[in-house]
């Protein structure tokens, strides 16, 4: 069937805002020991910064569940469909921990492996394949019973051991030493992330009816509603919001939800937003959402290019900053940066680099998505 322009648009609109977070995390100047959520060391403009980037993720993984189910109707080969699916997860986490692991930390050894939102999609691809025969409803169901339980966890008395440890990686964040240098950062846990890929699926049968457009504004406005009321009473999060100093500190308290791992009131929050985007994108048209467009239909290639072309203008911008090669550190969260030198950029010029890289980036993506659409060579499926 054809491919739906609402879902392009936000895609690419989330595409584009990410590229902002990651920027920031490699070259605001005190990225590498302020977190922009803390409220006791944070400014409201780098809250702000991180805080709309919070859609970016689960947006992404939503609609990947969502582009699986209108791509599969294509075919009514249920066994071909779990095969690509499965292969692609394979494929997914390959990626993951060889081009864009090097990519993030330019590091040849890989000394820290980062599992993050593609490893977690390619588990959850996986999955997906593996429960292929039943109907996209009841894998949608099964989403969010996912949610429902990672929110009750944190409720349940369970004592330390295999159970446990077994819950905790299938639905927290966590970071493991491996010795010798080398650690993996698990930040994205596969079932908490799955859940949100099941439920894009679940709601994919939506896009095949007239009335789609009512249906997302509608999920939409309850899913906000509902993060407000359960935020009140400070229900469904890890961080519970608290009155601050002043009203706009208040405001960011309110507002900062649990990304790591993704919560009820995260997901109710980013997901409700995106229903009112895709309501939104789906009743205008204009040179800027055409533009979007072209980044929301090659989101994997986008994915791949930004991460170096970003890394690749952090070390243009050492170098400018007048260090060296051999002053710039490539372990663990430091991306080149040096240690015990200040580097990096203030947040104004983390917004006019963001404008630039993603307006470079914009030429490459729309000669990648105008030769994709002009040839249907198999290994395009999977980039």
């Amino acid at each position: 069937m054809k491919r739906v322009h609402g879902i392009d648009i936000v895609r690419g609109l989330v595409m584009v805002v990410m590229a902002l977070d990651h920027i920031r995390d490699l070259m605001h100047a005190p990225s590498l020991s302020n977190n922009p959520t803390d409220l006791a060391t944070t400014s409201p403009a780098i809250f702000f910064t991180r805080f709309i980037t919070h859609f970016c993720a689960p947006t992404f993984v939503f609609l990947a569940g969502t582009s699986a189910f209108l791509s599969l109707q294509k075919s009514g080969n249920v066994s071909a469909n779990r095969s690509f699916l499965i292969k692609r997860g394979l494929w997914l986490i390959f990626l993951e921990f060889t081009v864009v692991g090097f990519g993030i930390w330019f590091d040849i050894g890989f000394h820290t492996i980062l599992f993050q939102v593609i490893a977690a999609l390619g588990f959850g691809f996986i999955f997906l394949g593996l429960l292929l025969k039943f109907s996209s409803g009841t894998i949608g169901i099964v989403g969010i019973a996912l949610l429902i339980i990672q929110t009750i966890l944190p409720l349940l008395p369970v004592a330390d051991g295999s159970i446990k440890t077994i819950f905790s990686f299938l639905f927290f964040s966590n970071f493991v030493p491996l010795g010798e240098g080398r650690a993996l950062i698990y930040a994205y846990p596969i079932l908490s992330w799955t859940a949100i890929l099941f439920m894009g699926y679940g709601v994919g049968s939506w896009f095949t009816k007239s009335n789609y457009q009512s249906r997302l504004l509608a999920t939409g406005s309850i899913c906000v509603t509902t993060f407000f009321v359960l935020r009140l009473l400070n229900i469904g999060d890890l961080a519970p919001w608290s009155m601050q100093k002043d009203l706009i500190f208040t405001v960011m308290s309110f507002l900062n939800v649990t990304k790591y791992p993704p919560t009820l009131q995260f997901c109710l929050l980013t997901l409700g937003v995106m229903f009112i985007l895709l309501w939104l994108a789906g009743k205008s048209r204009n040179g800027l959402t055409e533009i979007l467009e072209t980044f929301g239909k090659v989101p994997m290639f986008y994915y791949l290019i930004h991460w170096y072309a970003i890394h690749g203008t952090l070390i243009l911008l050492l170098l400018i900053q007048g260090f060296s090669f051999g002053q710039m550190h490539f372990e663990a969260m430091r991306f080149g940066r040096p240690l015990d030198e200040f580097s990096g950029v203030n947040l104004g010029w983390i917004y006019v680099i963001w404008f630039s890289i993603v307006t470079i980036l914009y030429f490459p993506c729309r000669s990648y998505s105008r030769y994709k659409s002009q040839n249907k060579s198999w290994w395009l499926r999977y980039l």
